[in-house]
């Protein structure tokens, strides 16, 4: 864990600020929910709550059904981070933080397919991955994440069958987080 230095005192309704500089590094956004955990020693922590995080198994299940049947790399995200890879790229991109482009693609609610070229990085981690086709995960009109097709810069265009495979494994995702 590391100090930042800044203190805060508890208003009488018992909330505390969370700094401006601190949520705009942790992309924490209003209305994102946190998790609160605490231990023995007397520590507060504040997590981002990531709904999606709870299906990573099932999303990892997921991803493996999609590389099979394209045999490209298939991975879903959530509004923040990779949380499962299937094809390859997995040490490169699993739990690394999402570009800003990738981030602009899931708040317009709609897919994304690259037309090959140049491409849009999966992570700032590592710019080896590019986007070939994104589909945002929506629960009750809220963007909870992505599935992703990935491929290198240079690839050929992405095909209509990967991008209606992106799209209803988004729209069953969504589903099962709703219920």
């Amino acid at each position: 864990m590391k100090a930042t230095g800044i203190v805060r005192r508890i208003d009488d309704l018992g909330r505390v600020v969370i700094p401006k500089e601190i949520r705009r590094t942790m992309r924490i956004r209003e209305g994102d929910p946190l998790e609160i955990f605490t231990d023995k020693d007397g520590e507060l922590i504040f997590k981002k709550y990531s709904p999606i995080g709870e299906l990573t198994d099932f999303a990892a299940q997921i991803c493996d059904s999609l590389r099979r049947t394209t045999d490209g790399i298939a991975a879903v995200c959530d509004r923040d981070a990779v949380i499962a890879v299937s094809g390859g790229a997995k040490k490169e991109l699993l739990e690394k933080p999402i570009s800003a482009q990738l981030a602009e693609i899931m708040e317009g609610r709609a897919a994304y397919r690259s037309s090959g070229g140049g491409g849009i990085p999966a992570s700032p981690a590592d710019e080896r991955y590019c986007l070939a086709v994104a589909a945002p995960i929506l629960t009750e009109g809220d963007v909870m994440g992505c599935v992703l097709f990935l491929a290198p810069p240079g690839s050929p265009p992405a095909t209509e069958v990967e991008f209606k495979l992106a799209q209803t494994a988004a729209l069953f995702l969504g589903k099962q987080m709703e219920s």
